[in-house]
């Protein structure tokens, strides 16, 4: 399948996924249940009508700046001023579920590090505790990611929880990883040579996309790069959690367990092993770089994943770790130098990859 390559993309007469309206998660009120009145006078009485969508509504407007204007001051430079020279644009990538809209990050006029003259690719996916989020959100690292890596990178937009639940958002994931192996060469990239990568719940997606992958026939991705994933939604056995998440700032329990239960909806979902890819048969998996900080409630998952990958089998996994960083400290240009440390990290473990 072709994908709408514009840079106006969002012209696609289509909806994209992420904006596709009436999932399986979306309540409805049918007038003949016995249980109706009531309801519809809830409805009358608060806005939005079922638990799940007043709490995220907050979340939404509130998330990276929405609310109220951000004095620009305040902020870091954009990934714009800091990455002029990497183009961006626009992809529509064809899925089951209608057109997947995913911003493409293309390295400077740099060498491609092939002599067929493509570049390797990353498909990178956004963080937002599977609830929120957008691939703008994480432009600066994309931009980063393209530029000092000679690399393609394609943010893709999945759907949301809880109005689209497990598996949905990572059904997204596969049908962008898909088609950047087969139709890469449209973008300038080697279909052969994919990384997935992602933030907190992005990492999630990443850290199941190679299990996905593989249980449904596919070829998996050459590699993986984690920022903060979460691999084990059974978040309270952790040590790190419990101390850390009770007062998080950045998150803390209770989004845990709101976002857990708006995404995998049953606790029979938690323990599956694209859900929580650290309980799956990891033998064969890709080389794999977690990133994370002590200051992040995500630690001991974090730990415990690249314990459980090197059990399996696997010889090339890394994880790098700074003290009393927090989650995503790795998201803001300029604001920690262990930032910049890990896109180093970043660095070298790509290189070795692409030598491979």
């Amino acid at each position: 399948m072709n994908a709408n390559v514009d840079q106006n993309a969002s012209q696609n007469p289509a909806p994209f996924v992420d904006q596709l309206p009436n999932g399986p998660g979306v309540s409805s009120i049918n007038p003949t249940d016995p249980a109706a009145p009531m309801y519809q006078l809830l409805a009358k009485m608060r806005s939005p009508v079922t638990l799940r969508d007043l709490m995220i509504d907050p979340v939404r407007t509130g998330y990276i700046g929405q609310a109220k204007p951000i004095d620009p001051a305040d902020l870091p430079k954009s990934a714009a001023e800091l990455y002029p020279d990497v183009r961006v644009f626009e992809v529509a990538i064809p899925s089951p579920a209608g057109p997947i809209r995913c911003q493409v990050f293309s390295p400077p006029g740099s060498s491609p590090r092939s002599a067929a003259g493509l570049y390797p690719m990353m498909l990178y996916v956004h963080g937002g505790g599977f609830t929120v989020g957008r691939s703008e959100d994480t432009a600066y690292i994309t931009s980063r990611m393209a530029a000092e890596n000679a690399m393609v990178v394609v943010s893709v937009n999945h759907r949301l929880a809880p109005e689209w639940p497990f598996p949905a958002p990572l059904d997204d994931c596969l049908a962008a990883l898909r088609w950047m192996q087969t139709n890469g060469g449209t973008l300038g990239g080697d279909g052969a040579r994919i990384i997935v990568s992602g933030d907190s719940s992005g990492g999630n997606f990443a850290a199941a996309l190679p299990i996905k992958a593989r249980d449904e026939g596919g070829s998996p991705p050459q590699a993986t790069v984690l920022l903060a994933p979460i691999t084990d939604f059974f978040a309270e056995q952790y040590d790190s959690f419990e101390r850390l998440a009770p007062l998080g700032i950045v998150y803390d329990t209770a989004f845990i367990g709101f976002i857990r239960g708006a995404y995998l909806v049953q606790s029979k979902n938690w323990a599956h092993p694209h859900a929580s890819p650290a309980r799956a048969d990891l033998r064969n998996y890709p080389p794999t770089l977690i990133v994370t900080g002590t200051a992040d409630p995500l630690v001991d998952d974090n730990r415990t994943f690249a314990q459980k990958l090197r059990a399996a089998g696997g010889t090339r996994v890394a994880h790098f770790v700074r003290e009393t960083m927090p989650h995503g400290f790795y998201f803001f240009p300029g604001l920690f130098k262990q930032g910049d440390e890990a896109f180093a990290a970043i660095a070298t473990f790509l290189t070795g990859v692409f030598e491979e």
